[in-house]
């Protein structure tokens, strides 16, 4: 029996998962297995015509992308570790998977993984226009994920909106704070020590929150580069949605309060508010009020949210074994952007 199952979560994917599930199927060493989150579309019978040997885990609601993977690999004890994959992964290295869980196997200590992930939207243009392929980073992950002081996430490769090419910079395993969510491998039993993904951020950080519990608890995450994945990105909610908005502010602020050690939590939270409205501020003027609106909402969410957060804050603090995790630097990477003008990784001062 196989060890790895590769699970990915759809909700009417039927052309994504057309496109692309091929391409799975045929570079992976793993168990390729949909978990359906009550599609409408014809998802269910797409697959049954046309992929009948992938297993689909049936779902009577759509769950999110957390509680979806909750219930989904909740189904799955028979393995010891777990791929979570967007739909809108397209695979060209044959058993790119088992890069990963190989690695894993000969490092105990290591809770979870990431391949390098690449962007799929200039693969496919430069397809189409015959052009000679150049690698660039992909926005969800690029090549392992940090955090700074104030919970801003960042990457080698990606900073805010600027992603560099892939030119081998980063081709060193590394640990990092977070895995991408896009291609995320976790051992299943770090899974069931942590409880999973946060069922109540529906979509957007979650595997952030997950990798940083999981850090604290004295597990480590790695970036695999000689393991890659090619990701479409924005396949749900584009970057500039309000809905995704919302989420990315409201989550960021619960995984904070979750996890941030408590000589750091009201300090931190301060700062981040001042900052946060700062950005509200700055979507208005480029004459986004929906997303102005959206961060306002994010805070007025977060602080309905808080008290029920409270014990498992609690319960978490006293599950760590570390305060301070390496990964989360003490700096600022908005003002090293934005003052600074620092856009690539290499060039921070992360001292």
């Amino acid at each position: 029996m196989c060890k790895t199952a590769i699970v990915i979560l759809n909700w009417n994917g039927a052309d994504i998962m057309r496109k692309y599930l091929p391409s799975v199927i045929s570079n992976s060493y793993g168990d390729v297995i949909v978990a359906d989150n009550a599609s409408t579309d014809d998802s269910v019978q797409m697959l049954q015509k046309e992929f009948p040997d992938v297993r689909v885990i049936h779902m009577s609601e759509n769950y999110g992308f957390a509680e979806g993977y909750n219930r989904s690999l909740g189904q799955l004890s028979e393995f010891d570790y777990y791929i979570l994959l967007n739909s809108d992964v397209r695979l060209t290295q044959k058993h790119w998977d088992k890069i990963l869980t190989d690695y894993m196997d000969e490092h105990p200590e290591c809770a979870a993984c990431q391949p390098k992930l690449l962007d799929l939207k200039i693969l496919e243009r430069q397809e189409s226009h015959h052009e000679p392929q150049h690698d660039a980073f992909e926005y969800a992950g690029a090549c392992g994920g940090f955090l700074d002081q104030y919970g801003y996430p960042f990457c080698r490769g990606r900073i805010f909106g600027s992603v560099e090419n892939d030119k081998g910079q980063y081709d060193d395993v590394t640990n990092i704070l977070w895995a991408t969510g896009a291609a995320l491998c976790v051992r299943a039993s770090d899974w069931r020590m942590s409880g999973g993904l946060d069922p109540r951020f529906f979509a957007h950080m979650e595997e952030i929150d997950l990798c940083w519990r999981l850090r604290t608890m004295g597990r480590n995450i790695v970036c695999i580069p000689q393991s890659t994945a090619f990701h479409l990105g924005g396949a749900t909610l584009s970057h500039s949605n309000p809905r995704k908005t919302f989420l990315n502010f409201r989550n960021n602020l619960l995984m904070l309060y979750k996890n941030l050690p408590q000589d750091e939590l009201h300090k931190v939270m301060r700062t981040r508010m001042l900052l946060d409205f700062v950005a509200a501020a700055q979507f208005l003027l480029k004459g986004e009020p929906r997303n102005t609106k959206a961060v306002v909402s994010a805070y007025r969410s977060f602080r309905k949210m808080k008290k029920t957060y409270r014990p498992i804050r609690k319960d978490l603090l006293t599950r760590r074994k570390t305060g301070h995790v390496n990964e989360r630097y003490n700096i600022s990477i908005v003002w090293q952007y934005y003052v600074k003008g620092k856009t690539q990784f290499s060039e921070l001062n992360l001292r």
